[in-house]
């Protein structure tokens, strides 16, 4: 069998396109355009990269973008008072302080000052603390694990009462990912480098969620037949055929998987789209909870 490819491409711009329709009809209202204030500390090329393209993407769906380039020596007192004048700018209905920071900063310090409305990257300790609690819903929840949850729920695939596995335990995606799993039903196991008989524990897997970070790890004989794959994976492997001289992989082997899953989302082209279209739901739904 060949698993059903899970288009993150496609997806992601149909709620793209949904998300331009809302904005359109806040404007015609006579309402605020919903507005992103981005902080980037220091020049990390992929974080540089993910700021532009946040920009770009707030920019076609016709919402405003402010953007906040800081020295990577920037003390965190001056970073504090940024996040605070941010908080008070009604102008501005989110902030994302792109992660990491660099190490002299206090990163939860920084998280815990955004205003839990204007919190569109769901890191605040306040939403995530709910979506760890049974009966309780964050405002707002992160954009990478939010959009694999959307995908396996766009291909169709069934959530409550699956095996999931994800494997990765960062704060970022692979805990929130499972707490997610977890509120729609699913019996969730979290692995990490410490878990006896990965491969073993992966083999349970109806749905599996890879990020690991770690260059096509999951081998297809780990695959449960008919499994639901999501790889979060973002590798660089060598590639003499391209002309970058590179090529993009996941933490899971598509070629061997595929052959074994009943879905799977590709690298790239997968998750990736995803995080940007959920981040501008996000910041649409922020303009919607401070100007109904």
């Amino acid at each position: 069998m060949t698993a059903q490819l899970i288009d993150g491409k496609v997806i992601a711009q149909n709620v793209r396109d949904g998300v331009a329709v809302e904005v359109a009809k806040r404007k015609a209202a006579g309402k605020s355009q919903p507005t992103l204030a981005t902080v980037l500390v220091g020049d990390r090329p992929d974080s540089v990269s993910y700021v532009t393209s946040k920009g770009k993407a707030c920019e076609e769906l016709g919402m405003g973008s402010v953007s906040h380039h800081l020295a990577a020596d920037i003390t965190q007192e001056d970073l504090e008072k940024l996040v605070k004048k941010l908080n008070a700018d009604k102008k501005v209905n989110g902030i994302l302080v792109q992660l990491p920071l660099p190490s002299h900063l206090n990163e939860e310090r920084v998280l815990q000052l955004i205003n839990i409305e204007k919190d569109v990257d769901g890191f605040s300790p306040i939403n995530i603390g709910r979506l760890a609690q049974k009966g309780r819903d964050p405002l707002f929840v992160p954009c990478t694990p939010y959009g694999c949850i959307y995908l396996l729920e766009q291909a169709g695939v069934k959530i409550e009462g699956a095996n999931a596995v994800v494997l990765g335990r960062s704060n970022i995606v692979g805990m929130p990912a499972a707490l997610l799993l977890v509120s729609k039903n699913a019996t969730v196991t979290i692995c990490h480098s410490r878990t006896r008989d990965l491969p073993g524990v992966v083999r349970q897997a109806d749905i599996l969620i890879a990020a690991i970070g770690k260059t096509q790890m999951v081998r297809g004989d780990w695959i449960k037949p008919g499994a639901a794959v999501i790889d979060v994976g973002i590798n660089s492997v060598p590639d003499a055929t391209k002309k970058s001289g590179h090529r993009l992989v996941g933490d899971v082997n598509f070629e061997e998987a595929k052959e074994v899953a009943g879905f799977i989302t590709p690298v790239p082209g997968g998750v990736g789209p995803m995080t940007i279209a959920m981040l501008m739901r996000a910041t649409l739904h922020a303009a919607q909870i401070q100007e109904p």
